[in-house]
Parts: C-alpha cells; structure tokens; sequence
C-alpha cells in the first residue's frame, strides 16, 4: 500500500539513500547504542539505522497509517511508541542514553528542540541529537551575534549543546518535494553550561528582547527590571546597543538576575 504524505502533519519523506547513509554515520552508532528516531514515516531511514545493529531502536510516530506500515515492515526490531512527540516524557524511554535521529515535521520542528532544551528534568537522556530542519531554521539556530538571523532560537540552542552544521539537503531528495531546502545538524550536550534555576526565564528574557527587536535594549530592560540602571552597571551594558548586539552569555547573565529578583 502506497502512503500518502499527510500536509497537515508535516511529512515529508527523504528517500535519497546516499544522504540517508551519510546521516546515519554521523551518530556512530555502535553494538551497545540506543537509538530513537523521531517521525520514521516509511522507514527509510530505520532501514539503515537496523543495518548498524544497535542494542535498541525506538520509535516516536504518531501518524497511525505509518505505525502499521513500520509494525509489518520491522515487526519486533523496533519498539514503537504511536504518540504526539511533544507529549513524550523522553527519559522515561529508556534508562540508555540515546543517540537521536529525526527528519523533524517542518511546522513544529523548533517546538520540539525548544522542548528538550528547556526541560530541566531531563538533560542526561540522550547521547546526541543529530535533526533535520528547514534550512531557514538550521541558519537562524546557528547564528552569530550581530546577525540578521540571530536570536532567540541562536541563544536557547546554543546554551546547553553544541551545535555542527553537517550538510545541506536538496528538496529534490523528498516526497513529495518540499519548497524549501533542508539542513542537517547535530547537536552535542555541553559537560559545562550556564547554569539556571528554571530555563523558563531565559525564555521569557529572549521574548522580551527580541519581539522588538529593533529597539535599543533600553526598553526591554526597563519592562524586565524596576531598577535596571543596576543591572546595566553590574554588566556594563551599553544602552545604545539593540538586541541582535548582545552575546548568548549576556543573555545568561541577565537571566539570572531575572531569576535572583523573582526568588
């Protein structure tokens, strides 16, 4: 039976092998690996991820057409869970850590990212993320400082892992083909982060900054802070500068004082 990609879902399927075996080398997965691949759809890259033999593959699907397909195709070679992805408690998955592979539905790709990296339960369950995004996004979570694309994605993204463009992806290695072009990424966790007590408020501080943008970060501050002259000489802030101007570690920093006013 011939499926149908679902638009509403966000499918798209890569059907390119060459780039399905460079992504899977890039997790090196080895005899005692366990995998999770989110949104397998046909199984085209299951195939090859089985091919490296790891201990366990699991598998996030929520689409109940493709379960079926990947129950008949891989029957008891993967653990199936049949749910919505943002509603999976990942460390609950297994007590191994995981190597992660996901050709991550477009519409709600940075929903899924922001997710793992603001859980503050769950930092130890997974070895690496190696995700695919729209290239757009993928540009926008590795931007430097002082860039058109940088912002709250860039600092989030940037502040627990670190993050390797692999390889761009052509929309002609999809079906069906999407308008925009692809960008594969791994993401690796950090030994050593800035630590907060509740990432919440580095969410909230990003928000704040960067819905204007456009500003000079003089306002923001003021409607973050009561006293924020104290926090602009404590961090030796310069008042001319607009969101786009200020380091991730700037971000950090004033995320915790946000968090020492609030406690």
């Amino acid at each position: 039976m011939k499926i149908k990609a679902k638009k509403s879902l966000g499918q798209n399927f890569l059907i390119d092998k060459n780039i399905i075996k460079k992504i899977v080398e890039v997790g090196n997965i080895l005899p005692d690996s366990s995998v999770l691949e989110i949104g397998a759809g046909t199984g085209n890259l299951t195939e090859y991820i089985l091919e490296k033999k790891p201990k366990k593959l699991f598998i996030i699907e929520k689409d109940e057409r493709l379960v079926e397909k990947l129950k008949e195709r891989f029957d008891k070679k993967i653990d199936i869970i049949n749910k919505d992805v943002l509603k999976v408690s990942e460390n609950l998955i297994c007590s191994d850590r995981l190597i992660v592979y996901g050709n991550l539905p477009y519409n709600i790709s940075t929903q899924i990212l922001s997710k793992w990296i603001t859980n503050d339960r769950q930092n130890n369950w997974y070895e690496n993320y190696i995700l695919m995004f729209q290239k757009e996004v993928a540009d926008r979570i590795l931007a430097n400082t002082n860039s058109k694309n940088y912002g709250r994605l860039s600092i989030l993204s940037n502040w627990k892992l670190d993050v390797k463009k692999i390889l761009n992806i052509n929309s002609s290695c999809f079906i069906p083909k999407p308008k925009v072009e692809s960008t594969l990424l791994k993401f690796t966790p950090k030994k050593n982060y800035f630590k907060l007590k509740n990432s919440k408020n580095l969410e909230t501080i990003t928000r704040v900054f960067f819905n204007q943008r456009r500003k000079k970060i003089k306002k923001p501050l003021n409607q973050l802070f009561k006293k924020s002259n104290k926090i602009v000489e404590k961090l030796k802030l310069n008042l001319d500068l607009r969101p786009q101007n200020l380091s991730p570690e700037t971000y950090y920093e004033l995320a915790k004082e946000y968090e020492s006013l609030r406690n």
